[in-house]
Parts: structure tokens; C-alpha cells; sequence
């Protein structure tokens, strides 16, 4: 059995874990969540270059914070996945599992 930190946190903003051996319905549903993620940060990536692409567009205040505020919740998300994967990583390595 694994424990996986889920892309997501409880209400009280606590990390949430799933334990299993990741193929259940909750490590399904995480993996969703990790792509949707994952995605929505590349739209804000390309949308905010864009933005700086355009010369004579000055953004105001704002729009700027706006764009911070998404960078910061998209930057949680991430960080919380990498964090995630890289456990799992080494759990597998730690078994065993990973071949070279």
C-alpha cells in the first residue's frame, strides 16, 4: 500500500492523501485533476505571453494582480503534483520498481 498526496486540499486547506496502490477510483479521479491542472497552467502561460507580446497593451494594476493571483494558485497546483509524483518516485525506487 502507497499513500499519494492529492492534487487538491481539504477544506480547512490540509493536504489530502489517498491511500492504495493508485489504480483505485481516487487516483483515477486525482489523475483528472493533475491534467486539468497541469493544462490550465500552460493556457496561463501562453495567455500571459501573449499580454507582454502586445507593445502598446499596458496592463493595469488590475490586471496584473489578477495575472499574479492565477500564477500563485497555479504554482500551488504544481508544486503540489511535483511534490506528489516525486514521492511516488521514490517509494517505487525505494521498492524496487524502478528499472534503468
Amino acid at each position: 500500500m502507497n499513500e499519494r498526496l492529492l492534487p487538491w486540499a481539504g477544506s480547512d486547506g490540509k493536504p489530502c492523501y489517498v491511500i492504495g496502490d493508485g489504480v483505485g477510483y481516487v487516483s483515477r479521479v486525482a489523475d483528472q485533476v493533475e491534467s486539468v491542472q497541469l493544462g490550465m497552467a500552460g493556457r496561463l502561460l501562453d495567455h500571459t505571453a501573449e499580454l507582454l507580446a502586445e507593445q502598446e497593451k499596458q496592463l493595469t494594476n488590475e490586471e496584473l494582480h489578477y495575472l499574479v493571483r492565477r500564477f500563485v494558485e497555479s504554482l500551488t497546483e504544481i508544486k503540489r503534483i511535483a511534490e506528489s509524483r516525486g514521492a511516488r518516485v521514490a517509494a517505487a525506487a525505494d521498492r524496487g520498481d524502478l528499472t534503468g
